[in-house]
């Protein structure tokens, strides 16, 4: 079995997947998918005993139960641990697969002693945390399967001498049971030492491999023993009583040493690809972005048409990943809006003769009493302007050419309606590629509908997000959202006649114009853009 993983790295390496980063505009992070899948296979074959030939010699798992017993009796006796609950026998129709001949089955709770921090008025809250003194662990800490020192938090040693549970010693492992569940590290090197509520401690008999276990716990079938006793709720959540009815598989203590000494040999072989893999996509996307420079580096169409026709001749070699297809998407969005992308034509309307007819539009509009007479904005000057434009071109702010007007916010105490009504209400989550999906809707009642009739948008518009973590996401309005209401965490973008909204959402996608929605929130905490700032933004 070892043979079919290390005959196939290649197969495993070529395997990548995109994670999204957090917040507007930041980039897609490819990870190493197949070995992530690897090294879960390594460790699920560990613990269905396939990972290393079986000896007939070792000391079967039953005759290691036996001396843990007496371990524990004699533990008993001396009061150094107290008496337990018996846990159930397994039954044959709770075993989920075969084991090898001298494994066992037993329950977390049958080999270990389990320990939970000290949850009385003694437990130290942040206030009492101190600068240095005796390290207090919380789930945080433990990364890549050992507790990480830096930045660790403290207690005092009177606060330390007050608890009552809670406090680890080396060799123990310590298991997250909220928030990250399963994760786990290894105790080493610790004098002394206590534990955060969110975590608990597995004390293992002495004749077990706590290294064993801890890639038990790292395995794919502990992640199902975690599926089986999480509570559901949206903080997942286990108790020390379920995880001591986690089923594993026992082996002989010598076949522990071994498959241990195997796991560990596999896993470096894994890092080493996976450092690999990042070396070599890293050089991959600094020559795609190095060979795109050169598209936005031409002069104009008909030297783009020159560079892309030498680009296009490695095309199969250099977009092959996912992060590759979106830099040359995003290139050509930023040739679209630097006048690059198509030749210009000499007999075309220039911009400015455009301008002069939206402010004609806009003189109009306020006469008749359908918009406010805006504020002017200021001239764009020189040392603003990022590249040259053509000829006919001009530069403009967002509020030269469009109406931006806000959503608005349900009352307070509505709730919003899942059976559809004939008034549907717009949310930030419904804004999706570049539309708006209507697969999970929410609706509003008459009544609703009368106090925020004005705060609508229409399929002439585009909608722009302007709170969290999305801020600055376009899209076009589906005719089956005309006259809609617009939720107050967007913008409603109007356009003035001759201002075609389908290149406008082009460059308002572009990471020119992206930038400089997020560079404008200026707001610490969870960000929004103040509407009369994304009129300033510059196209």
């Amino acid at each position: 079995m070892v043979e079919v993983i290390t005959d196939n790295l290649a197969v495993w390496t070529i395997a990548l997947e995109n994670k999204s980063g957090v917040g507007r505009g930041s980039n897609k992070k490819q990870t190493a998918y197949g070995i992530k899948k690897l090294r879960e296979l390594i460790l699920e074959l560990a613990v269905r005993g396939k990972l290393v030939p079986q000896d007939p010699n070792d000391e079967p798992a039953s005759v290691l139960l036996e001396k843990i017993a007496e371990e524990k009796a004699q533990l008993l006796q001396e009061g150094n641990i107290k008496k337990q609950k018996a846990l159930p026998e397994i039954g044959e129709d709770e075993k989920p697969f075969s084991l090898p001949e001298n494994w066992q089955w037993v329950q977390v709770g049958g080999v270990c002693v389990l320990e939970n921090g000290d949850r009385s008025k003694n437990y130290p809250n942040k206030s009492l945390l101190v600068d240095s003194g005796v390290p207090f662990v919380n789930a945080g800490h433990l990364q890549n399967g050992r507790i990480n020192k830096n930045n660790m938090t403290f207690i005092t040693e009177d606060r330390y001498d007050l608890l009552k549970a809670g406090k680890f010693l080396d060799g123990d492992i310590l298991f997250c049971l909220r928030g990250s569940l399963g994760k786990s590290a290894i105790v080493e090197n610790f004098e002394k030492g206590a534990i955060a509520s969110s975590l608990v401690i597995v004390r293992l008999f002495n004749r077990l491999s706590r290294f064993y276990f801890h890639h038990y716990f790292d395995s794919p079938f502990s992640y199902s023993m975690i599926k089986l006793y999480d509570n559901g709720t949206a903080q997942p959540n286990l108790s020390a009583a379920d995880l001591g009815k986690f089923l594993v598989p026992l082996p002989p203590l010598a076949e522990q040493h071994r498959i241990v000494a195997k796991v560990d040999e596999l896993m470096a072989l894994c890092d080493q690809l996976e450092q690999q893999q990042t070396d070599s996509l890293t050089a991959h996307k600094t020559l795609v972005a190095t060979l795109l420079q050169t598209l936005i580096d031409s002069k104009n169409a008909e030297q783009l048409t020159q560079n892309w026709a030498i680009l296009s001749q490695h095309f199969g070699t250099l977009f092959t990943t996912e992060q590759s297809i979106d830099q040359l998407k995003q290139t050509i969005l930023q040739l679209a809006v630097m006048g690059k992308l198509v030749p210009q034509d000499p007999n075309d309307e220039p911009a400015s003769i455009l301008l002069e007819k939206i402010a004609e539009e806009k003189a109009q509009l306020v006469k008749e009493g359908k918009i406010k007479r805006q504020k002017v904005l200021p001239e764009i000057g020189e040392d603003k302007k990022p590249f040259d434009l053509p000829k006919e071109w001009k530069w403009v702010n967002l509020g030269d050419v469009t109406q931006i007007k806000g959503g608005k916010r349900v009352s307070n105490g509505y709730k919003l309606l899942s059976e559809p009504t004939p008034y549907i209400y717009i949310r930030v989550s419904d804004m999706k590629n570049g539309a708006i999906d209507d697969s999970d809707l929410r609706y509003i009642d008459k009544d609703m509908r009368e106090k925020i009739k004005q705060y609508i948008i229409t399929e002439d518009d585009l909608y722009m997000t302007i709170v969290g973590a999305t801020i600055g996401k376009c899209g076009i309005v589906p005719t089956k959202f005309n006259q809609m209401n617009l939720t107050e965490n967007a913008a409603r973008l109007i356009l003035f006649d001759g201002c075609k909204k389908e290149f406008l959402l082009k460059c308002l996608e572009s990471e020119f114009c992206q930038s400089q929605f997020f560079d404008k929130t200026k707001q610490v905490g969870v960000q929004k853009m103040a509407l009369n700032r994304l009129g300033m933004n510059t196209n």
